[in-house]
């Protein structure tokens, strides 16, 4: 029996997850293929609807449409997400990544994909995911980490093009780290926004198992050198630290 993709997140941590909005989407297939090829072992889909942020990104089809054997980390920016999961899992999702803000259905949503039959394969469940942008209280997770395995901290407004890096976020991961150690749960963190060639290191060390980047991987120059610099940044680190961790898809 295959192993959880739970498990295989946890056994890849610390990890790299390149967003493909940004990548070229004619040519997607290789852009996809060279983030198999430097040993990248997410790729995430960033699913805006143009209601619940201001952009309008991609939909079910294209994360379908995308054939790979790297996890396909879904991270739904919409409204209504209740009604949409089906779709999305359907598409092939590995992991789903909701919001709290504006859903008070957001509870409903984590227990729904917790009993989720993964499209890819039905023995290894799906990941569930909650997402807190960066003026939300973290307060709001006391209710919800018995049913999720990733906290996602944005450190960027989503939907906004051209922000930085928010600094706050160092200090909300440490928070966000105290209240998972409490918890007693097994739960990973996620740093999602901003993140670039520059500053991967420096959010390596705020303790993030998962770090999502996409548009400094995908600048039109040299897509496959950026992912590999990213992947050794996270790598160098983990090994800086002597964790026994490893970073294969």
């Amino acid at each position: 029996m295959s192993k959880p993709v739970v498990q295989d997140l946890r056994d890849a941590c610390p990890a790299v997850s390149v967003g493909v909005v940004t990548a070229d989407l004619l040519n997607l297939g290789s852009e996809i293929a060279l983030l198999e090829d430097v040993g990248v072992p997410l790729v995430h889909f960033d699913i805006m609807d143009g209601c619940w942020c201001p952009m309008t990104t991609v939909g079910p089809p294209l994360v379908k449409a995308v054939k790979t054997r790297l996890l396909k980390d879904v991270h739904l920016m919409i409204e209504n997400p209740l009604d949409k999961l089906e779709a999305y899992v359907a598409a092939g999702a590995d992991i789903v990544t909701v919001h709290p803000e504006g859903d008070d259905q957001v509870g409903r949503v984590l227990q729904k994909i917790g009993g989720m039959t993964n499209a890819n394969d039905p023995s290894r469940g799906i990941a569930r995911g909650i997402a807190l942008n960066p003026g939300t209280p973290l307060t709001v997770l006391d209710a919800l980490l018995q049913d999720v395995d990733l906290v996602l901290l944005l450190a960027v407004q989503p939907g906004l093009s051209g922000q930085s890096f928010a600094p706050a976020t160092a200090e909300r991961a440490g928070q966000v780290r105290d209240m998972i150690v409490a918890s007693g749960f097994d739960i990973m963190l996620g740093i999602d926004g901003g993140v670039k060639a520059a500053n991967i290191k420096e959010i390596a060390g705020m303790g993030a198992d998962i770090i999502v980047t996409g548009s400094a991987v995908f600048d039109g120059k040299a897509p496959r050198e950026n992912a590999a610099f990213m992947l050794s940044a996270v790598r160098d680190l983990c090994e800086a630290d002597s964790a026994p961790r490893v970073l294969t898809p």
